[in-house]
């Protein structure tokens, strides 16, 4: 038997209903971080009695199941990956929905909900194909992915080994792309995320005599304005940056200047060299200024994910997939980076792969005015996620099948 690509789309259609109640279940109990112990529980016993090989993670809730194909190879048998994430944010939800969130401040604001249900259910589908295909699928269902690296604490504990992936492929979706849209781009995809604070430290005084004192109050706004300045006037745009300063922090009272002001806020850039580049300016400008105003500062830069790059060639088999299974308008070019950060940039440091946008927009109304993702009021139009299931198995058994061919 050969798998056709409509072989996909019917049976993600047949697993519907059963993605959804798994989706729903996980949504009305989010969970945060790395330990997401309830949502693994659901998952598992969504997996239960299929013939997958399951490796805990011991750092995080996260495991990887494995499937082998019984099919015999032509030449040297593959591996790809398959990646969904299952944590929420510290959202209080708002949406109204029959099954919105149980948790107290906790909502699935980003979609994890559908990414891990969309990949169990897929699990699913090609366990039931696994004598049409050769070769090895790893599911990878990861905690931690809203800021605590749970891609990065899997990939240390050696859970990508054994057999090492060839490559990797992961879809996220977005709430104001109309739904069932395919996107994808060469490239960097997303941006490194770096955090920045700075600790300005003066003299505090009396409000009415600010000449007994040095007040880092000034020097603080003279720095970040000097800050936007080095993005504005000395950044490219061929390889940007952007640097948002998104705290200050001073003063008990109003006639009191503070001994010192702390500045926070977030880089994000898409290359190595203007990481590195922005990350030294920023302590340059803030030192420089406090310095100048016989001010000190205590600089503070928190590595965050590196840049999400996608492999032209798993990028251009994402576009093959969306094409055969619905046709060549269901997918479509991203024309720029989006400039936030995604923790499957460790394992496309690690593996060529992709990660690819599903549009899960109503149909109806203006896609672009709908609540984006990390809102507390984002909805999710369900009958898309079937297109991301199909397109999880088609990534799997084309890659297996012709590999970069």
């Amino acid at each position: 038997m050969t798998i056709r690509p409509t072989d996909w789309t019917a049976a993600a259609q047949a697993a519907h209903e059963t993605t959804i109640a798994l989706r729903r279940a996980i949504h009305a109990d989010p969970e945060l971080g790395l330990d997401c112990h309830r949502t693994t529980a659901k998952l598992k016993a969504a997996l239960a009695g299929l013939p997958l090989d399951i490796r805990d993670s011991q750092r995080t809730s996260g495991f990887i199941a494995r499937l082998d194909g019984r099919k015999a190879p032509k030449g040297p048998a593959r591996t790809v990956l398959l990646r969904g994430d299952m944590d929420a944010l510290p959202i209080h939800e708002e949406t109204g929905l029959d099954f919105a969130s149980a948790v107290t401040d906790h909502m699935h604001a980003c979609g994890h909900d559908t990414h891990s249900a969309m990949l169990a259910g897929a699990a699913k589908i090609l366990c039931e194909w696994r004598d049409e295909f050769a070769g090895t699928i790893l599911f990878m269902f990861q905690p931690g992915e809203e800021g605590l690296a749970g891609a990065r604490h899997m990939i240390e504990e050696g859970l990508l080994d054994g057999p090492t992936p060839d490559a990797a492929f992961a879809m996220h979706i977005f709430p104001n792309v109309p739904g069932g849209t395919i996107a994808c781009r060469d490239g960097a995809l997303l941006a490194a995320t770096d955090k920045l604070a700075a600790t300005i430290i003066g003299k505090g005084g009396h409000a009415a005599m600010p000449h007994d004192a040095r007040d880092p109050i000034p020097v603080a706004c003279e720095a970040v304005l000097a800050l936007q300045n080095h993005i504005a006037r000395r950044t490219t745009f061929t390889d940007p940056a952007i640097l948002s300063i998104t705290q200050i922090n001073a003063g008990s009272t109003h006639n009191v200047i503070p001994d010192r002001v702390t500045i926070g806020g977030t880089l994000r850039t898409l290359s190595d060299e203007r990481r590195s580049a922005s990350r030294a300016a920023f302590e340059r400008i803030v030192g420089g200024i406090a310095a100048a105003h016989d001010c000190t500062a205590e600089i503070d830069i928190e590595p965050g994910y590196p840049a999400t790059i996608n492999d032209p060639r798993a990028v251009a088999l994402v576009k093959a997939c969306a094409a055969q299974l619905f046709g060549a308008d269901a997918y479509h070019d991203i024309p720029a980076p989006i400039m936030g950060g995604e923790d499957f940039a460790y394992v496309l440091h690690k593996v060529p792969g992709a990660m690819a946008i599903l549009g899960v927009a109503p149909p109806e109304g203006d896609a672009a005015t709908r609540a984006p993702i990390h809102n507390s009021k984002m909805l999710v139009d369900e009958a898309a996620l079937a297109r991301g299931v199909a397109m999880h198995c088609a990534f799997a058994t084309r890659f297996l099948e012709t590999g970069w061919d």
